[in-house]
This record gives C-alpha cells, sequence and structure tokens, in this order.
C-alpha cells in the first residue's frame, strides 16, 4: 500500500472514532465576536521652565504673576470600539484627561471618531459621521490634510479629533503598471454648531482624492472647493527605493487666500494671493535597526522671519506698561489667526533618529526629534526614551529644550524647557 493511501486510511479511522466518541466541531464557537474593544489609559507628569520674558507668555499664561517654574500632573485616557455585523460598522473612539497645575485644574472629554459605515460591496464602503481622514503622507506635517486638524510635530503620533463628515470610498486593483486606483468623495458641513472650529460657518464643503498605484508608487491628487476656507488642490506620493529607504512628498496651493500680517513699521496689513506648501522626506531603516526621519517643510501660509519679529515686538508693546487693552486685544486676534500655531513660519527641517534595542537594552527605545525654523535658525530639540518590557505597559521619559536669540520663533516660546514623565497601560 502506498505511503498516501495509508494516510487516508488513518484519517478516516481518526475522523470515525472522533464521531463514535461523540465529539464534534461548533464553528459557532470559533466565529469572531462582532464587538471590538481597545484603549489605555495613561498618567503623565511635567515640569515646565517657563520663559515669563518672552512675547508669547502674556498670551498663554493670561492675568496671572509672572514665573519660572510649573508643574503638571495629568491623567488620562483613550476607548475605541466597534460592532459590525455583516456589511454594517459602527465605531467610535473617546478620549478624556483630567489635569492639574498651580493656575488651573480641568477635565475634558471629546468624541475622536464616531460614525456608521456601510460596506456594500468589495472595495465600496460609505462613512457617516466623526471622522479623521488622514491625508498625505508626511510624518511631521501634511499640507494636503485638507479635512483635518493638523498634527502636532512635537509629537506626531499624538491622538487627533476628526470633523463630522460623509465621504466615500471606493478602491478597485486592476492588472498592469497602473495596479490599483481608489476615489474618495467628502461633504462636510460647517455651522455654529457643527465643525465650528474648521472657517467661515453655514457653509458646505466639498473634497475630492484620488489614489493611484502606478509603477509601485503610491500617488494621491487632492482637492477641496471654495467653502470655509479658499480652494485648494494637492498631490502627494510615497516609494520604497529599495527595502531600506522610502521617499515621500506633498505639494497644496490654496486659491486666492487672504492672511494678516504685521508689516515692519507694527502697522497690519493684508497679504492676498495663492499660498504653496510643500513637503519632502524620506525615512531609512538601518541593519542594527535604528529608523532616519528627515524631512523639509514649506509652508505657504507661514510667515518669513521680520513679520514673526514684528509680532513679538508688538505682542511686548501691547503687554508692556502702558500697553492699552486695544492693543492687547489685537495681539490675542493676530495669535489665534496664525501667529501662534506650533510652526508659524515658513521655512521647516525635522530630523527624528529612533533606535530598537540599542547595545542589546531589550524593550528600549531611544530617540532624538530636532525641528528648526530655518530662517531665523531657532530649534527645539526633544531626547526621549521608552520602554515597553512590561506586557501592556509603556514608560517613556522625555525633554523638551528650546533654543533662539530674541525676536526668533523658538527663541520667543511661553517654555523654554520641559520635562515629561508618561506611564500608559494598554488593554
Amino acid at each position: 500500500m502506498s505511503r498516501s493511501a495509508v494516510t487516508a486510511c488513518l484519517l478516516a479511522a481518526a475522523v470515525a472514532s472522533a464521531h463514535a466518541a461523540g465529539y464534534s466541531f461548533d464553528l459557532s464557537e470559533i466565529e469572531r465576536s462582532p464587538w471590538e474593544l481597545n484603549g489605555f489609559v495613561e498618567a503623565k507628569a511635567e515640569h515646565f521652565n517657563l520663559r515669563p520674558g518672552s512675547a508669547l507668555y502674556p498670551l498663554n499664561f493670561p492675568g496671572t504673576a509672572p514665573r519660572s517654574e510649573l508643574d503638571r500632573q495629568s491623567a488620562g485616557y483613550e476607548l475605541a470600539g466597534k460592532y459590525q455585523r455583516d456589511t454594517l460598522t459602527l465605531y467610535g473612539r473617546l478620549a478624556g484627561t483630567a489635569a492639574h497645575d498651580a493656575l488651573a485644574t480641568s477635565s475634558n472629554s471629546t468624541w475622536l471618531e464616531a460614525g456608521l459605515r456601510l460596506s456594500p460591496a468589495t472595495g465600496l464602503s460609505f462613512d457617516a459621521g466623526k471622522q479623521l481622514q488622514r491625508w498625505g503622507k508626511g510624518y511631521a506635517w501634511n499640507p494636503v490634510g485638507f479635512f483635518e486638524r493638523p498634527k502636532d510635530p512635537s509629537d506626531p503620533t499624538l491622538s487627533r479629533e476628526g470633523y463630522v463628515m460623509a465621504s466615500a470610498d471606493w478602491v478597485k486593483s486592476l492588472p498592469g503598471t497602473l495596479a490599483t486606483v481608489g476615489f474618495m468623495p467628502v461633504l462636510m458641513p460647517v455651522n455654529r454648531d457643527l465643525n465650528s472650529d474648521y472657517g467661515t460657518p453655514d457653509k458646505l464643503n466639498a473634497g475630492a482624492k484620488l489614489y493611484l498605484l502606478w509603477a509601485d508608487t503610491d500617488i494621491d491628487l487632492l482637492w477641496a472647493g471654495e467653502g470655509s476656507r479658499p480652494e485648494r488642490i494637492g498631490l502627494d506620493f510615497s516609494r520604497n527605493l529599495g527595502s531600506q529607504l522610502e521617499l515621500h512628498g506633498e505639494w497644496a496651493r490654496s486659491i486666492s487666500t487672504t492672511q494678516r500680517v504685521v508689516n515692519t513699521d507694527g502697522s497690519v496689513g493684508t497679504r492676498n494671493g495663492h499660498a504653496d506648501s510643500w513637503l519632502l522626506g524620506l525615512r531609512y531603516l538601518t541593519e542594527n535597526e535604528a529608523t532616519w526621519i528627515l524631512e523639509f517643510y514649506r509652508n505657504g501660509s507661514g510667515y518669513a522671519q521680520d513679520e514673526l519679529r514684528s509680532f513679538y515686538q508688538l505682542v511686548g508693546e501691547a503687554f508692556a506698561p502702558g500697553g492699552t487693552p486695544a492693543e492687547q486685544t489685537l495681539a490675542r486676534s493676530l495669535a489665534q489667526s496664525g501667529y501662534a500655531r506650533p510652526t508659524a513660519g515658513s521655512h521647516y527641517v525635522y530630523l527624528r533618529v529612533s533606535v530598537k534595542d540599542p547595545f542589546d537594552w531589550l524593550y528600549v527605545t531611544p530617540a532624538l526629534t530636532i525641528i528648526a525654523n530655518a530662517n531665523d535658525r531657532s530649534w527645539q530639540a526633544a531626547p526621549e526614551l521608552s520602554y515597553t518590557g512590561w506586557q501592556n505597559v509603556e514608560l517613556r521619559v522625555r525633554a523638551i529644550l528650546l533654543d533662539g536669540a530674541a525676536g526668533t520663533e523658538f527663541g520667543e516660546k511661553a517654555t523654554g524647557r520641559r520635562l515629561e514623565l508618561l506611564a500608559r497601560l494598554y488593554f
């Protein structure tokens, strides 16, 4: 008898024996649950070295006596859930924090995402609710992120709150050089109660993304129509140049924008025209598992070096003895219009280096992140060390160090040094 025949006989005997013994297999016992739930809780301690003499200090700490140090303790959570049944999916992500320091005690909870997805066919879905689109290929910035809140380049992986909108997503695989095509239309209403921080109220904002996988290169063509914000167009790409090196880029144009600027003589004017933003970056993984991320960013709606310096001078005069309430109101208004953004300048360099398990230190990952304003040569450096040796636990210590001359972006931030200790438990 052949070996295959012997094997078949043994299998038949095993099945007959199991049947005779009354054993059975119930597929329902191993069916995937329609519910998914995960998240984390965290505790954080922070120590700030403040700059009472900086331009942005009175804007960040209004009405308080000058102080050089501040300690803050906070606790937070993030809970994500999903229920899926046939073609219907309900999903949500809720986050909350409670914080205390010598100046204030606060707490809040926010739905970061919450919506309904219908998937009637393979490669086709419809979404309605609060969504985070994540358009773009950049790590620290996304010029083409037309329908999302901007990242914090100091910590780009932080969770962000989405906007309420309706969208669809269609993806089709093809033979040949053009391997995949995808299309995503978006509709987002803005009024006083819905997406109110996006822009001009009582507008319906339309946009779309066309995705192409062409010659092993990811390409997106993006558009956002005129509505709460000016019309915008953009494109991005990402391509692997081997197994260890990836190149990516983005370009976006805001058409016919209007922007308030502080002139060198201290007057406030308006700048009109197109605003072009672009990003070019690469990600490189070395043989010893060190990851290098380098990005060059041109912010088309950012301010030139003299425009930032003039704003800082205006703020200093407004909050100096003799400054009037009208001058202080103007300073706050200019800050909210863009001058107080985390990276309000026009040209930046971003570098991040992280190494997994260096010197055979298991579960330890040191990293260094540097953000530099290429115009005024001020910078921010963030060394950090994380440990994940305990199951579902992450420990991280991080310092953020800022440096720059008077009148430069990082030289006029309200905080000069910051030390952060974080403990996070995942479930």
